[in-house]
């Protein structure tokens, strides 16, 4: 489980560093992030919609979400699945700890 885990994670992060640079790569003109904010588009997505950068762009997306979702899975808690009560646990292990020698010290 823990090959599967540091699998999932390295290609997450080589998926992040590819969203990252492809979205920063993108033309200005019309279909980049900056055509929302300055360009000027006939059509809601700009002329240049099937091109190959922006293609690949959302083949990422979509792989960033799905590992997103299976590193999730993969590194959740399997003790109770609330931090809440793992922390009451924790907090309770250590106030009992502390008790304990001050009642033998009596």
């Amino acid at each position: 489980m823990v090959a599967l885990s540091v699998v999932l994670l390295v290609l997450f992060v080589i998926v992040s560093l590819l969203l990252i640079f492809l979205v920063a790569i993108q033309s200005e003109d019309d279909s980049g992030l900056g055509g929302v904010f300055g360009g000027s588009s006939s059509s809601t997505f700009g002329g240049k919609t099937n091109s190959v950068i922006n293609k690949i762009t959302a083949y990422l997306c979509v792989a960033f979400a799905v590992l997103a979702i299976m590193v999730a899975i993969v590194n959740k808690s399997t003790s109770e699945g609330n931090i809440l009560a793992v922390a009451d646990q924790q907090s309770s292990a250590a106030v009992a700890a502390q008790q304990a020698p001050a009642t033998d010290g009596q």
